[in-house]
C-alpha cells in the first residue's frame, strides 16, 4: 500500500492534502482497495460549512456504499469535475490515482489546529498493517 509522505490521514480512511488555507480531501489506497471498483461519488455539501468528522458525501462502489467523513472543520468549495457524472463522469480515478487526479473535494480550512489530531503517514500505515 501507498500512503505519500505528505499528506495526512483519519481513522476513516480519508486523506487531507494542505496547500495554505485550501486542501484537497480524498480516500486512501487503502480504502480503495477495501471499497472495489468506484462508479459514483456524490457530494451535496458544496457551498457547505461541514464540522470534523461529519458526513460530507457518500462513495458507491460495485458491492458496497460508504459514507465520507470531513477531517477537519471547512466549508466545501467544489467537487473535483473528473469525478462528476455532469462533468468528467470518471469516478474510476479514485481506484487508479487516489492521491492525485482522484481527489474528491476541495476545502478552505475553518479551524487549521485541528490539523494536529491527524495522523501522519506512519501512524496511519501501522493502523492498517
Amino acid at each position: 500500500m501507498n500512503f505519500p509522505e505528505n499528506l495526512l490521514y483519519t481513522k476513516e480512511h480519508e486523506w487531507i492534502r494542505i496547500e495554505g488555507n485550501i486542501a484537497y480531501v480524498g480516500i486512501t489506497d487503502f480504502a480503495q482497495s477495501e471499497l472495489g471498483d468506484i462508479v459514483y461519488v456524490e457530494v451535496d455539501t458544496v457551498g457547505d460549512n461541514v464540522n470534523r468528522d461529519d458526513i460530507f458525501g457518500t462513495i458507491e462502489a460495485v458491492k458496497t456504499t460508504s459514507d465520507l467523513f470531513m477531517p477537519v472543520t471547512a466549508k466545501v468549495l467544489e467537487l473535483n469535475p473528473a469525478l462528476n457524472e455532469r462533468e468528467g463522469n470518471n469516478p474510476t480515478l479514485v481506484n487508479t490515482d487516489p492521491y492525485g487526479e482522484g481527489w474528491i473535494v476541495k476545502i478552505e480550512l475553518s479551524d487549521d489546529s485541528q490539523v494536529s489530531d491527524l495522523l501522519d503517514h506512519k501512524a496511519y500505515s501501522d493502523l492498517v498493517s
